[in-house]
């Protein structure tokens, strides 16, 4: 096929997405005829129509389907060895993503580890929401990630894991159930869970929490529960109580990296956190 330039790419994907051309055009800061002209020239560029047009709606077509798919992964490749190349060019710090309080108590000797190796660099921390982190590593903008599984979407990542862990339903401190050594997934059946912005796949009727920090206030007054990682809520704050729930799947805390990066920095720091932390 002939070469595609990525302007007309990001364009395209932004049409696709929004499926309407002045919310397209507004996104990308450009006027909406000299988009839709960028659109009709890729089309004929590539002799087939991405898109169905009336006056009221914009739909796909098989062909722009199969280049809104693909041409993601394009464009977050192009960000990816783009950062790379960057990176390559100065090799100063490392970038290590993490959810706030999510380090499970090991960054401290981790980083100690590192630090005492030969090569060690700079590292530079970010924290990120419930869901991004796995984008900071995909786009380049992180080295490397501590995630949790299976919450992470770990696909096109090299990981090693670092602890296994239990699951504790968090309750407030009243609660019926807060005395049990323990129980069972079916004991919380009915309770109000919250919601972790970002996640598509929580839709009830609990409150939305971007991380822990707004979820601890709110089970302490009884708005809502909610199943976590030991790591994330021990030890609990006043007002709350964790009580190990037996049969819900275990947690993995994972170090991680873009697959496709294979540089030396990012192997030695993956090395000397898998020396200091065993699962």
């Amino acid at each position: 096929m002939d070469h595609v330039e990525s302007r007309e790419l990001r364009y395209f994907i932004a049409v696709a997405e929004e499926l309407h051309f002045g919310r397209a055009a507004d996104a990308l800061h450009i006027a909406q005829p000299a988009l839709s002209k960028t659109i009709q020239r890729l089309e004929a560029h590539l002799g087939v129509k991405l898109l169905e047009r009336t006056s009221r709606s914009v739909a796909l077509t098989p062909a722009g389907q199969a280049l809104l798919e693909h041409g993601r992964h394009a464009i977050s490749a192009l960000a990816f060895a783009t950062s790379q190349a960057q990176q390559a060019g100065a090799r100063e710090h490392l970038r290590l993503v993490i959810k706030p309080g999510g380090d499970a108590h090991l960054l401290s000797d981790i980083l100690a580890a590192y630090a005492q190796r030969a090569d060690a660099r700079p590292v530079d921390i970010f924290f990120g929401g419930p869901t991004d982190r796995t984008d900071y590593l995909h786009d380049g903008r992180a080295d490397l990630a501590l995630l949790y599984a299976p919450f992470d979407d770990l696909t096109g990542l090299a990981h090693q894991t670092l602890r296994t862990e239990g699951r504790v339903a968090v309750l407030p401190a009243y609660h019926p159930l807060a005395d049990r050594p323990a129980v069972r997934l079916s004991d919380l059946e009915g309770e109000v869970f919250s919601r972790w912005s970002g996640v598509e796949t929580d839709t009830g009727p609990g409150p939305e929490v971007a991380d822990a920090a707004q979820l601890f206030p709110l089970v302490a007054i009884g708005r809502a529960i909610a199943v976590l990682p030991a790591s994330l809520v021990i030890p609990p704050p006043a007002g709350i109580v964790c009580v190990p729930v037996e049969d819900a799947e275990p947690s993995e805390i994972v170090i991680a990296h873009s697959a496709r990066d294979h540089s030396a920095a990012v192997g030695s720091f993956m090395e000397a956190a898998t020396s200091r932390t065993r699962p």
